[in-house]
């Protein structure tokens, strides 16, 4: 019988490593299915990211959290995945600015630990309604807490990857002690409900990301650096971010789990409307009292 494996900070760090020594990007697949974290592993994801956000690309829409109990589903959505991803690290999307956590992050680090996930990520808490918000922080309830979820991880020697929408940020979560960043360069581009003309240019996105890694490494050389949104959504834009970029990897989300599906579901109904059936004695068009 398969077990699902466990890891441990100093394991997913040693496999990140060893990727980033051979020449190889590490990926990190947002999966919000069984099915779409089954077939992220198959195509070697390093990282399977689960996050309550990824509920609503699977209903359609575009990205936003869903409901009002972040946690309890991200937590709930845990045995889903682990049932079919034995091998891989499963890092859950922790909402720091829970207020029911308001005075115990650590044990938010904690419930995610005994869950079964192997590490956090700090989202839904960082995003647009905690950058430059000073009337969350003023509540205790701002972009710092993820800085606090990050110093409560690396305390219970938790592994951490830290989405940053600002230099600020990039430097208070790898401050804080986070093993990996995440620049982040807007919502990502393409399919139903991606950013339109609001989405930056691939080379300014790639500036943004240099940006924040420089800004990172200066306060911890060793921290990883990957990518996610804006226009870097294929393999192509991804290319051109390792060209133009020192970025060891990409972090993928409607990437991974809306524009493929989009796609590839549009295409192969598409196929199944190429082949004409042939004409039926039964439901053919009668003319004169014949079929035509």
């Amino acid at each position: 019988m398969t077990v699902a494996q466990r890891f441990s900070r100093t394991e997913i760090i040693r496999r990140l490593r060893s990727e980033v020594d051979a020449g190889r990007p590490i990926i990190g697949a947002g999966c919000s299915s069984g099915l779409i974290a089954r077939a992220a592993v198959a195509g070697g994801a390093d990282l399977v990211i689960v996050y309550n956000t990824g509920r609503s690309r699977l209903a359609g829409l575009p990205t936003s959290a869903t409901g009002n109990h972040a946690n309890p589903t991200t937590m709930a959505m845990y045995r889903e995945i682990a049932n079919v991803v034995p091998d891989v690290p499963i890092v859950g999307g922790a909402e720091a600015a829970d207020p029911t956590y308001l005075y115990d992050v650590p044990r938010l680090v904690d419930d995610y630990v005994r869950t079964g996930f192997d590490g956090v990520i700090n989202f839904p808490t960082t995003g647009a309604r905690n950058t430059h918000n000073p009337e969350r922080d003023a509540v205790g309830l701002g972009v710092h807490r993820d800085y606090e979820l990050v110093a409560a991880a690396r305390a219970a020697d938790t592994f951490t990857i830290c989405y940053a929408y600002t230099e600020e940020q990039a430097r208070g979560v790898t401050e804080a002690g986070a093993d990996a960043i995440v620049p982040h360069v807007g919502w990502t581009t393409g399919g139903f409900v991606g950013a339109g003309a609001s989405a930056l240019e691939l080379d300014a996105a790639c500036e943004r990301v240099q940006s924040f890694l420089e800004v990172a490494r200066a306060v911890n050389p060793d921290v990883f650096v990957l990518s996610h949104g804006g226009p870097l959504e294929g393999a192509d834009s991804t290319r051109y971010l390792y060209e133009n970029t020192d970025a060891q990897g990409f972090l993928g989300a409607s990437s991974v789990e809306r524009l493929p599906v989009e796609a590839g579901i549009v295409e192969t109904i598409h196929g199944f409307r190429q082949h004409r059936p042939r004409a039926s004695r039964t439901t053919g068009t009668a003319t004169n009292g014949e079929y035509a």
